[in-house]
């Protein structure tokens, strides 16, 4: 049966997002489109160029993630060199490599545009700060100037998991002939993680059918959850302060609302209180939050129902107009 996915968010802890695909490989659920923000936009991206669960849970085992730290030796001084990239760069760690790492994985399978992807088949969100709106990729880069299936879909990644003070902001420039009457600081943007907007964007499919049958096709949600989601955060200084701002608002932005109207659609995949920038994260930990994953994942699709799913899609659009 097929699915549309939409994966949450969550910095390091996307790890477990590749359990529950794997889970729902099990239970025979296959993806037809599928979405993603920051960490969710990276498993959105590598299932949309055909990689499957096993290999993406490879790719973990194999990956160093804190190789995605590396900044100039002038920037490593303690205390000053952090400070001065802020000012300098608006980030303490350039996301370069993870860009990187995400164009090798998908050249690796054919993909570098989305035009070498189905129409609609993989959207992305980030975060537009200096327009203060949300973008959808690859569609809204029209607005930008920017042919949407000449985008990059590595750059659109890069885009979702900037998270803000800790990976610079991508910054867009707009096409000469939509900024001509701008002065030239005003002809940039800034975007960064789509978490600060929506973490957990479930309503892009709401209305996806079938091409032939017209049936509505089912859209199920994967959000990571911490087992203490109040637990404090250590505050030492402007940095960490920074920190736990931007988690705290990638955290909980859309919980409520997930609560509220969409439990039944979402497997909920705890984190095992691993840390959103957590990069320097252990094999032992990589793994254990790969079988969270997979334990959420058969637990929710042991017992899926397609005909249910629709009832109460319907029972839940009744209750909110």
């Amino acid at each position: 049966m097929y699915i549309n996915g939409v994966f949450e968010g969550g910095g390091v802890r996307g790890i477990s997002l590749v359990g529950a695909v794997k889970a729902a490989e099990l239970n025979g659920i296959k993806f037809r489109k599928v979405a993603g923000t920051s960490s969710g936009s990276i498993v959105a991206s590598l299932i949309a160029a055909g990689y499957s669960a096993d290999e993406m849970k490879r790719l973990i085992i194999d990956m160093p993630f804190s190789s995605f730290l590396k900044r100039a030796p002038i920037f490593n001084v303690k205390w000053i060199g952090p400070a001065m990239r802020l000012l300098m760069k608006k980030g303490l760690y350039s996301g370069e490599a993870l860009e990187r790492w995400m164009c090798s994985l998908l050249e690796a399978k054919g993909v570098r545009t989305f035009g070498d992807l189905e129409d609609n088949q993989l959207r992305i969100i980030a975060s537009d700060i200096t327009n203060g709106r949300l973008m959808v990729l690859p569609d809204d880069m029209a607005q930008y100037g920017v042919n949407p299936k000449r985008f990059s879909v590595c750059k659109a990644v890069r885009m979702s998991t900037s998270i803000p003070y800790f990976f610079d902001p991508v910054i867009l420039r707009q096409s000469l002939s939509a900024d001509r009457k701008k002065a030239f600081k005003q002809q940039f943007t800034y975007v960064v993680d789509g978490g600060m907007l929506s973490n957990f964007p479930l309503w892009l499919f709401d209305d996806d059918c079938h091409p032939e049958t017209r049936r509505l096709i089912p859209t199920v949600g994967f959000q990571m959850v911490g087992k203490t989601p109040n637990q404090p955060h250590q505050i030492n200084g402007v940095i960490s302060m920074l920190q736990a701002i931007v988690d705290t608002m990638i955290s909980a932005h859309d919980e409520r609302y997930i609560e509220q109207h969409n439990r039944f659609r979402t497997v909920k995949i705890p984190t095992l209180s691993v840390g959103i920038t957590e990069f320097n994260i252990t094999l032992e930990k990589s793994l254990a939050l790969f079988e969270s994953g997979l334990l959420s994942g058969n637990e929710f699709f042991h017992d899926w129902d397609e005909k249910q799913y629709e009832q109460k899609l319907l029972h839940t659009k009744q209750r909110r107009k």
